[in-house]
Order: C-alpha cells, then structure tokens, then sequence
C-alpha cells in the first residue's frame, strides 16, 4: 500500500492531478462506517485498546479499523466492526457497505472495486453496568 495515490481528474476548464492519501481514504471510510445504527467501535482488540488510548489524549484515529487499497481508479476497502447486540449482523454489514461505497464515491470521487466487512466482536450493554453493580453480599 502505497501512502498517497493520485487520482486522475480532468475537466475542459483546467487540466491537472489531484491527490488524495491513502489515509484520507481510510477516514472517510471510517466515518462513514460508525454512522451505521448498530456499529459500536471499528477494529480488533488491539486496535481498540490503542483507539481508548487515543480518545484519552483527545486524538482519535478515525480510519482505525479501516484498510484500503487505492488504485487510479478504484477503491478496496477492508472495515472491522464490533456489532451492537442485537442488531442484526448479516443487515449491518450490508448497510456498512452501502454506506462506505457511497461515502468514498461522493467524497474522495472514485469507483469501489469492494468492501469486506469483519465482524470481530459483538458489545453487550450490560458488559458495561458490571463495573458500577453493588455487591450482592455484604
């Protein structure tokens, strides 16, 4: 993968390149995926700790859990989510898909070849009331 592609554009007013980074891609990708209902982070495990980290400092990456691969024309892109329990996972990967596609052919202006989507986790809201539970037992 290469850090910046250039997407070749020309118009009758002017003639040029325009270039447009991998890591551009990535985001635009990024958001578009985590405005999907059911979505409840992007990435693996590791990628998630690394993203608490990031939110901590106030720095989030908001292409992790996004890998793409940018030709001249096209666009690939490969999106790890975890699933809001009890969406429907089949349904969510379909509309994650439709959103990305249609996010990097409005924004970035070119083709997408595909869109993988992993589903690496699922996030059940009572994992998190666990913390702040009393304890049954005195």
């Amino acid at each position: 993968m290469t850090d910046t592609t250039t997407a070749k554009h020309s118009t009758t007013a002017s003639k040029g390149t325009n270039t447009v980074a991998d890591g551009v891609v990535e985001k635009v990708a990024g958001i578009a995926a985590r405005e999907v209902y059911g979505v409840h982070d992007l990435g693996g495990g590791a990628a998630r700790a690394i993203g608490a980290i990031r939110n901590a400092i106030n720095a989030q990456d908001r292409g992790q859990g996004v890998k793409v691969e940018v030709g001249e024309r096209q666009v690939a892109a490969d999106i790890t989510v975890v699933a809001e329990y009890p969406v429907e996972l089949q349904k969510l990967a379909d509309e994650i898909r439709a959103s990305v596609s249609r996010a990097i052919t409005t924004v970035v202006g070119m083709e997408v070849a595909e869109v993988n989507v992993t589903v690496s986790d699922v996030h059940i809201p009572s994992d998190d009331e666990g913390d702040d539970a009393e304890s049954r037992v005195q």
